[in-house]
C-alpha cells in the first residue's frame, strides 16, 4: 500500500508510524486507519521488526476524528466496515484491536494534542511515553457521543476505574503532567528528547530479548487482564514454558548468559510462534 496520510520507515529493528497530517494536526480519518492498520500487518510480517513506535507529525499526535463534516460527522457511525448485524464498525475501535493483536510491542511517543481516538487509539500500545507539550482529552460526552476504540475496556485497566469515570464524564483536556500521575504514561520529556527516549525503549528491547518470547509475553499480559481466574494464566504460562523451554532461543539465552556474551535470537515470530490459547474463544468479528 502507498501511504498518504503516514510515514513508515524502519531502522535498527525499529519500526516508526507517524501519523502524517500536520495541517489537520493528525486528525484520524479512514484512510489513516487502513494504514495503520496496513502498517501493522507489515511490522508482524517483517522479522526484522522487533518493536514499533507511534508518533505524529508536526505540533500534534491526534487531534482525534477529523470534524471537517461538520455536525453530521459521527452520523453514518465510525467506518465503512459492517458488523455481523449491520452495524458500521468504529474505526477507532478497528484500529485499537489491531494493535491489541500486534506481535510486536508497540510504542507510543505522544509529541503534541492526544484527544477523542487520538488518545483512545493510544491505550492498547504497550508503553506511552509524552512530551511536556503533550494534551490529552476524552472528550466524548463533549462531542454527544460516547468513548470509542474499545477504550471502555482498555482505559480502566490501565489507569483504574475512578479516573476514567472522571476523564471520561467531564470530557477535559489536561497536561501531560495529569496523564502521569494518573498512570496514562510512562514518562514526560522535553519536546527534542521524545523520539530518543522511546528510541532507547525500544532499542532496549530489540537488543536484548527473543522477540518469539516478547511476542508470547505480550499475548500472556494483555489476554490475562480479561480472565476470570489465575488458572487461566497458569494453563497458557506452563504450555509457554514447554514450548519455549526446548526451543534454539532458550538454549541460547541460557548459554549466553553463562558464558556473559550477548545472546542471539533465531527463532522467528512470523514462522514459530506456539499457539498458549488453543481454546479460547472466537472473537464476535471476524
Amino acid at each position: 500500500m502507498e501511504y498518504t496520510e503516514i510515514q513508515f520507515d524502519v531502522d535498527d529493528h525499529i519500526a516508526t508510524i507517524t501519523l502524517d497530517r500536520p495541517d489537520r494536526l493528525n486528525a484520524f480519518t479512514g484512510t489513516m486507519m487502513r494504514e495503520i492498520i496496513d502498517a501493522l500487518d507489515t511490522t508482524d510480517a517483517d522479522d526484522d521488526v522487533r518493536a514499533v513506535i507511534v508518533t505524529g507529525a508536526g505540533r500534534g499526535f491526534c487531534a482525534g476524528a477529523d470534524l471537517g463534516g461538520g455536525g453530521s460527522t459521527f452520523s453514518k457511525g465510525g467506518s465503512d466496515v459492517q458488523t455481523d448485524v449491520g452495524v458500521p464498525r468504529d474505526g477507532g475501535g478497528l484500529v485499537s484491536l489491531r494493535i491489541y493483536d500486534s506481535k510486536k510491542p508497540v510504542i507510543g511517543a505522544i509529541n503534541g494534542a492526544a484527544v477523542g481516538v487520538g488518545v483512545t487509539m493510544t491505550l492498547p500500545m504497550d508503553i506511552r511515553i509524552a512530551s511536556e507539550d503533550a494534551k490529552f482529552g476524552f472528550v466524548f460526552a463533549r462531542r454527544g457521543i460516547v468513548p470509542e476504540a474499545c477504550s471502555s475496556w482498555f482505559l480502566p485497566r490501565v489507569v483504574g476505574i475512578s479516573q476514567a469515570a472522571e476523564w471520561c464524564y467531564s470530557g477535559r483536556v489536561f497536561p501531560a503532567e495529569e496523564a502521569l500521575a494518573g498512570g496514562l504514561v510512562r514518562s514526560v520529556h522535553p519536546a527534542d528528547e521524545l523520539i530518543g527516549q522511546a528510541r532507547a525503549i525500544a532499542s532496549d528491547i530489540a537488543e536484548n530479548s527473543a522477540p518469539v518470547s516478547v511476542a508470547l509475553t505480550r499475548q500472556l499480559l494483555w489476554r490475562m487482564l480479561g480472565a476470570d481466574h489465575p488458572m487461566v494464566a497458569h494453563r497458557a504460562d506452563s504450555r509457554g514454558i514447554l514450548e519455549r523451554g526446548s526451543s534454539d532461543d532458550s538454549r541460547e539465552g541460557v548459554e549466553s548468559f553463562l558464558e556473559k556474551r550477548s545472546a542471539n535470537y533465531t527463532n522467528s515470530v512470523s514462522e514459530e510462534l506456539p499457539d498458549l490459547f488453543p481454546n479460547r474463544s472466537e472473537p464476535v468479528f471476524e
